[in-house]
């Protein structure tokens, strides 16, 4: 029994075996990731943020913390809000004044599949009598 215990550890720590490779792998994944976090540290603070922000997603609301923290979330949505109007307001203002409207828009994409549509229909006609002139 003893012989058998002795054959089937020497055959999990052998070069090949599922065991050794698991080892190794983990060492290697162990040594990339503490190179990775030496070498990227705000990407790691930027992991550990998300995941404990998905950690606080999860977890359920209390009512306390639902009225402390309403107050700031309205004011937080109010100049969230605030700032995607004042975004857009200016961009449209920018796009106006450099004439990029709606309807120019409209007329550009319009003028551009009349003008595809042309050249089909010439390349078409061009290939017709090309086969017409050689048969």
């Amino acid at each position: 029994m003893i012989d058998q215990d002795n054959s089937r550890a020497a055959s999990d720590t052998s070069p090949s075996s599922p065991r050794q490779r698991a080892i190794e792998t983990y060492e290697s994944a162990r040594d990339r990731a503490a190179d990775t976090l030496g070498q990227a540290p705000l990407l790691a603070l930027a992991g550990g943020i998300a995941a404990g922000a998905l950690i606080a997603a999860l977890l359920p609301h209390t009512e306390t913390e639902a009225r402390l923290v309403r107050p700031t979330a309205r004011r937080v949505k109010k100049t969230a809000r605030a700032a995607l109007d004042a975004a857009r307001d200016t961009g449209s203002q920018r796009l106006d004044e450099m004439g990029l409207n709606r309807q120019r828009g409209e007329a550009t994409i319009r003028n551009l599949l009349d003008g595809l549509t042309e050249a089909a229909r010439a390349s078409a006609n061009a290939a017709a009598d090309a086969a017409r002139n050689k048969g």
